[in-house]
């Protein structure tokens, strides 16, 4: 079993002969209609594979999936609509209701 630096080395070492060999595999894949609209890349790595319904996706989920969306986000600007047109409620304070305050406030500092 060939070490890393080994391994490395090789690839540090035959740079143009593994990019020659790369794009004649592209050209032998074109060549055979091996690839389609879509682009998928393999390497070695194994997963296990998880095929839950939260992360299945057909073109009918999709479609629910952004109808939903779409709801949700015009019952959002909706809502935000409505607050928009409600008068807030701001209450004025008078020069007495600050004098109270003031008054309570310097009570608890001397506490």
């Amino acid at each position: 079993m060939p070490s890393f630096k080994t391994i490395a080395d090789f690839r540090k070492d035959n740079r143009k002969a593994i990019r020659r060999v790369c794009t004649e595999f592209v050209g032998v894949c074109r060549a055979l209609e091996l690839f389609s609209a879509t682009l998928v890349a393999i390497d070695g790595s194994k997963f296990k594979a998880v095929n839950s319904r939260d992360k299945n996706f057909t073109r009918k989920s999709v479609k629910r999936r952004l109808k939903k969306t779409q709801a949700n986000i015009d019952r959002y600007l909706a809502m935000l609509d409505q607050a928009d047109r409600e008068e807030p409620e701001i209450k004025e304070t008078t020069a007495e209701e600050l004098k109270q305050k003031i008054a309570s406030m310097e009570v608890k500092q001397r506490r």
